[in-house]
């Protein structure tokens, strides 16, 4: 591992935010200045849990935003298996295209929920739901772009923040700089590497905008998923303003301690190490999601 991370900030992409309030995550389409050419990361598509019924607002207003542009979508990026939302990715892959990538690291998503949820041979424990898996440091291009696909686990095992020209994509491992950092106590997350990863995207230029995935908001902002990495060193409260990381780890654990799990781990995660998929259906046609109990 390096002690610094190598980025173009001469390229600055176009992002465009898509907010989903139902679920506290913020999607991104980042353009190529110089092209058609995009991506999407972390889409979320819409579920609702109680009566088990889909919909695709979000992912519709993604789709309707990246034809109304004239946009080639090439890629549709998983900053890691998200325990909050559904994927959307392989609804809007059906109607425009592009490849899906997610951290190499999904195998150890994919082999410690296999277990959870009780899952079969069928269930494949390498990856191969994606069309591609990122190598950490491995470098991909969006039209002219050159994207860097950053370790940067601790939430989870797969966690990657993307980096493309002199935007950021750190997924959970930052949130906003009064909220800190995401929860480690997920099975294979781990708070000492948490502050690793972020201290090393503490290591690009102050004036990397960074995109984060979720925010909660509070009274005097409201809601706010853009920062920077100089904001993030000097103000962030769990790992920046001078933080050690016997802090971080200490205030990490603690506030674990007291969060509750989010409304939609369980299907969340049996959906998301798929690519976003369901459980084979049966003979039916019709498709089940597992509750386990007593093991999250």
């Amino acid at each position: 591992m390096t002690n610094s991370v190598s980025t173009d900030l001469m390229i600055q992409p176009e992002v465009k935010p898509f907010f989903d309030p139902a679920t506290h995550t913020v999607s991104y389409v980042v353009r190529d200045p110089e092209s058609s050419a995009c991506a999407i990361i972390d889409p979320v598509l819409d579920f609702d849990y109680a009566a088990g019924r889909l919909s695709f607002e979000n992912a519709d207003k993604i789709i309707r935003h990246i034809r109304a542009e004239g946009l080639s979508l090439e890629w549709l990026i998983e900053t890691h298996v998200h325990a909050d939302h559904l994927s959307a990715a392989p609804y809007i892959q059906q109607q425009l295209g592009g490849r899906l990538g997610i951290g190499q690291n999904i195998t150890v998503i994919q082999a410690t929920f296999g277990r959870v949820f009780n899952e079969g041979t069928e269930f494949q424990r390498d990856g191969s739901q994606f069309d591609h898996l990122f190598e950490p440091g491995e470098r991909y291009k969006i039209g002219s772009m050159t994207g860097l696909a950053l370790s940067t686990p601790g939430h989870t095992p797969a966690c990657m923040t993307h980096i493309i020209g002199d935007a950021a994509f750190v997924g959970d491992t930052l949130f906003m700089p009064d909220s800190g950092s995401a929860r480690a106590d997920f099975p294979g997350g781990d708070a000492g590497t948490l502050y690793d990863s972020i201290q090393r995207i503490f290591t690009l230029p102050d004036q990397t905008r960074l995109f984060i995935c979720h925010d909660y908001g509070t009274d005097e902002r409201g809601f706010a998923w853009e920062s920077t990495v100089a904001e993030e060193k000097a103000n962030n409260i769990h790992a920046g303003a001078g933080n050690s990381r016997d802090d971080f780890i200490k205030k990490r654990t603690e506030r674990d301690r007291e969060l509750d799990m989010p409304d939609l781990i369980i299907p969340s995660l049996q959906v998301n190490m798929r690519a976003g998929h369901f459980p084979p259906a049966d003979d039916q046609g019709n498709r089940y999601l597992k509750v386990p109990i007593d093991i999250l």
